[in-house]
């Protein structure tokens, strides 16, 4: 490729990064069903992104900018036309050590490192890579997701204060705990009434917003009962100013690795969530690419305002698609109803059961688990299951990246095994390749099946198939001569290169000739890069076909007398 292809395929890939027609053409489709599920959304985000911001370190109002501002950078500048930007729990984790280390400056600055990293990787491309994902991964991460998502809500489903647990597990056993030393029945019975609402009203009326009127309701019948429930509580007023001053050069080496973890987790999740919602919806197809460079935006202005890395947001994603969100008009409206609300409507808001959002997020969670895809793929293979299964443990009772890593790994791992299995040494007849002809046909043959074999070699020969490759070979006896049949082969590495130099060395250490034939031309650099293919080239051994190599072997038989 010369300097200008390359120049414009590189303009060609950056267009692709920005704003496109077909996002005006989405958002003319359902206006209203956008504007009704970015509503409903707001009022779900609105304490997860108070509650984030608090565990973060930096405190609620950090919270609510970053899901404002993320929320419209991520959507107009991302790659899926449903996902919802701002704080979560996942990211907390990694932002408290650095808080506690070098305080909250230290916090806004590996944001925006982490953003500058997020578009260097939109640049390259490797956003694509997630496509190449599993479905039993996929599939057992949004399942434990779902689980995870239901057991944060526990504490607000029971009324009681969430503990300070390290993992969900705890936190809701912890809150369990807290309710049975002092049950208080109005807590569960409303978010399990709000649950109840949202999935009966999804079978009647799908495109209804029955979320949106079950907090309505529950907010209602609690002020009207005089119920004593835990409330979101007043928010912080007003925006601050943009700021750069938290920048500090001589920090950028030690909070480097910080900003590399986050800009991993903001990618891993973001790309995880933009699949999850491509699966809940219909006709969506997200950008990987895109997306990156959208969450890259966002996370360089969020710092700028006081706010805490961000990323996509699972549970407000599936919140989105289940509202019946089809562009990206709904998470702009999420913002912007988040942004009225700390400007004009705190008072109302404040007033809104912590239960009755706890039963919205329960619903999704209902709504997120495909039983029939995972069953479909319980029993598919033993494979399938042991990744899902995994993943899903993995995510439930440590983290989400923890999951993707493991489960990535296992699959790979099964993977290559399935693959290295799929290799194959097998025995074959000449007949067809040996053109024989008059009286000596018979007494030829029989000649050649006493002293000549051939082998044909099949798939990959790589690190996990080539020392079988070596076993069957070596095997080989009573013959004079033994062809290697490598038109097959599908790929070959150093490892399988250098197994097979060895077999052909012990072979003909026993007086065995080894004739090769049907070399790939893509295979010839590793074969010559071991020696193994000059040597054989250089002694005449390396034939373009079978009977090419046959008609050699038959002048080093024996002679019969």
């Amino acid at each position: 490729m010369t300097a200008r292809e390359a120049t414009k395929e590189a303009i060609r890939f950056g267009r692709t990064l920005l704003p496109q027609r077909d996002d005006l053409r989405a958002a003319r489709r359902s206006p209203g069903r956008d504007l009704l599920a970015g509503l409903t959304v707001a009022i779900v985000a609105l304490p997860l992104a108070l509650a984030f911001g608090v565990a973060s370190g930096l405190g609620a109002q950090a919270g609510l900018i970053t899901a404002i501002v993320a929320g419209v950078l991520a959507s107009v500048f991302g790659g899926s036309n449903l996902q919802i930007s701002g704080p979560t729990g996942a990211m907390t984790v990694v932002l408290l050590p650095v808080v506690h280390s070098v305080g909250v400056n230290g916090v806004l600055q590996v944001g925006l490192m982490a953003g500058v990293i997020l578009l260097v990787l939109a640049a390259s491309g490797i956003g694509r890579w997630v496509r190449y994902l599993p479905m039993s991964l996929i599939e057992g991460f949004t399942a434990g997701i779902a689980v995870v998502i239901a057991l944060q809500q526990v504490p607000n489903m029971l009324g009681v204060k969430p503990g300070a647990g390290e993992h969900v597990w705890q936190i809701a056993w912890d809150a369990a705990l807290l309710f049975a030393r002092q049950p208080n029945p109005a807590p569960p019975l409303m978010a399990l009434g709000v649950a109840a609402i949202i999935l009966l009203g999804a079978r009647w009326k799908p495109v209804l917003p029955f979320s949106l009127a079950a907090v309505i309701v529950a907010t209602v019948v609690s002020q009207l009962a005089g119920l004593s429930l835990p409330m979101i509580g007043a928010l912080p007023p007003g925006f601050p100013a943009p700021s750069l001053a938290f920048f500090d050069v001589s920090r950028i080496g030690a909070l480097l690795p910080s900003a590399l973890v986050v800009a991993a987790l903001a990618a891993l999740e973001s790309l995880l969530c933009a699949t999850v919602a491509d699966a809940m919806s219909v006709g969506e197809r997200h950008n990987p690419d895109r997306e990156l460079f959208g969450q890259g935006i966002a996370n360089l202005v969020v710092p700028l305002l006081g706010g805490v890395p961000a990323t996509a947001a699972i549970a407000r994603t599936a919140v989105n698609v289940r509202a019946g969100a089809r562009s990206r008009v709904a998470s702009i409206t999420h913002s912007l109803v988040l942004a009225a609300i700390v400007l004009v409507a705190s008072p109302l808001v404040g007033g809104i059961p912590l239960a009755a959002l706890a039963g919205v997020l329960l619903a999704t969670t209902v709504q997120m688990i495909e039983v029939s895809s995972i069953k479909a793929l319980l029993r598919s293979t033993k494979a399938d299951a042991a990744v899902l299964l995994l993943t899903f443990g993995v995510t439930v009772a440590l983290d989400l990246v923890t999951a993707v890593v493991v489960g990535l790994g296992v699959a790979g791992v099964l993977a290559l095994r399935a693959v290295a299995r799929s290799a194959r040494v097998q025995k074959e007849a000449l007949d067809a390749d040996v053109p024989l002809d008059g009286e000596r046909s018979a007494e030829e043959r029989a000649l050649m099946d006493e002293h000549i074999v051939a082998y044909r070699l099949d798939g990959p020969l790589f690190f996990g198939a080539a020392h079988r490759f070596l076993l069957e070979l070596t095997e080989v006896a009573d013959v004079t001569v033994v062809i290697l049949r490598m038109s097959r082969v599908s790929t070959i590495d150093a490892t399988g290169a250098s197994v097979l130099s060895d077999a052909i060395r012990r072979l003909e250490h026993r007086g065995i000739a080894v004739l090769v034939s049907g070399i790939r031309p893509g295979h010839e650099t590793v074969l010559d890069a071991l020696d193994v293919g000059t040597r054989l080239r250089a002694a005449g051994r390396i034939f373009a076909d079978t009977p090419s190599a046959i008609a050699f072997a038959r002048g080093l038989m024996p002679v019969k007398r």
